[in-house]
């Protein structure tokens, strides 16, 4: 394994200071700088899925794009296993694009209606000719990924039409699965699925990740299913990512005051699990093209003081007795996993209106 000095080997993938700027028409006044991704830091572990939400226009898909070498960074670094990607070239960089792939959100229009199930799943041993030698070996491939996504190799000879959503789905996974990757981006995989087709490719995911040991980024919009399915969780606003955790710290006791709010309106069937109190935010996202000075979110925090206008926030965290300290270490952190970049975090549970006092 090709590591860094101070790496750590049981992260597939490190993100540190990431951003991405695009230059976009503004009419009479030329072009204007829209910053996309602005000082990204995440980690994704071995066999771990990352959820990463946040509203429309935040950054995430860019994010993914990124990751997948379609968008090329302005500063900052990507580390997979301690291996620039963005440094390679030739065969090296045909040999790591095999250990990263993608999971696209509309399994309708992801899929080439002119080619067979069989011919979709099988395009990546045309360009990884080295993988699979010859038609038998091939075939027996295909066949073992069919298997593996709960198809029969009798449906490598159907189109895509033939197929309903879910079965496109699994499709879209066996050919990411194709090249035996380390990592998948998932790019809202079952949001256009009825919701009990998505429960089948949830848990066909699930038993892959047991079965493969594959990392997984999985995006989406939608916090139930990410509640479900995620190790740990980043949340996005306005290209930075301004909380992390594990699932149930974010779910349960959100530091970010706009954290709290995407989890008091995520609906619940159980009523003993609905929020106390529903935080309503004030006022529209601002444009990315002109995002708010020091805390990007303080346009509709109800927390909002004068500093937050003047300073970014520097990372906060709770300590072993619950007081909102630096996220830095040698504090006497509990878990230094969960960071809020926030002046003023929400103190506990039930401030976020999520518990009963």
């Amino acid at each position: 394994m090709n590591t860094t000095p101070g790496g750590n080997a049981e992260n597939v993938l490190e993100v540190k200071d990431l951003s991405k700027t695009f230059h976009v028409s503004a009419g009479a006044a030329g072009t204007k700088e829209l910053r996309a991704l602005d000082g990204i830091n995440l980690t994704v572990r071995k066999g771990e899925t990352l959820g990463l939400v946040g509203e429309s226009g935040c950054g995430k898909s860019t994010l993914a794009r990124t990751l997948m070498m379609l968008e090329q960074p302005d500063s900052g670094t990507v580390r997979f296993e301690g291996q620039d990607p963005f440094g390679l070239r030739g065969k090296e960089l045909l040999k790591w694009r095999r250990r990263v792939q993608m999971v696209f959100q509309d399994p309708f229009a992801s899929l080439n209606a002119r080619m067979t199930a069989g011919q979709i799943i099988s395009e990546p041993f045309a360009t990884h000719k080295d993988m699979h030698r010859g038609t038998a070996a091939k075939t027996k491939r295909l066949n073992e990924l069919l298997d593996l996504v709960g198809l029969r190799a009798t449906d490598a000879s159907k189109s895509p039409q033939e197929f309903s959503g879910g079965q496109r789905q699994r499709i879209g996974i066996a050919r990411a699965l194709a090249l035996d990757p380390d990592l998948i981006i998932l790019d809202e995989p079952v949001s256009a699925l009825d919701l009990s087709v998505q429960a089948q490719v949830l848990n066909l995911l699930n038993d892959l990740q047991r079965e493969l040991g594959v990392s997984y980024i999985f995006i989406s919009h939608d916090l139930s299913v990410v509640r479900h399915v995620t190790d740990r969780v980043a949340v996005m606003y306005l290209g930075r990512i301004i909380e992390t955790g594990t699932t149930e710290q974010v779910f349960d006791s959100p530091l970010h005051p706009y954290t709290a709010s995407l989890m008091s309106a995520s609906p619940k069937l159980d009523p003993a699990q609905r929020p106390v109190q529903r935080i309503v935010l004030q006022g529209e996202l601002p444009s990315p093209l002109d995002p708010p000075s020091g805390c990007r979110f303080r346009t509709r925090c109800w927390k909002a003081q004068p500093i937050c206008s003047a300073e970014r926030p520097e990372k906060m965290t709770r300590n072993e007795s619950g007081k909102i300290v630096l996220g830095m270490p040698g504090v006497g952190l509990d878990n230094a996993e969960h960071l809020a970049e926030c002046h003023f975090p929400v103190s506990n549970p039930a401030e976020a209106g999520l518990v009963r006092t």
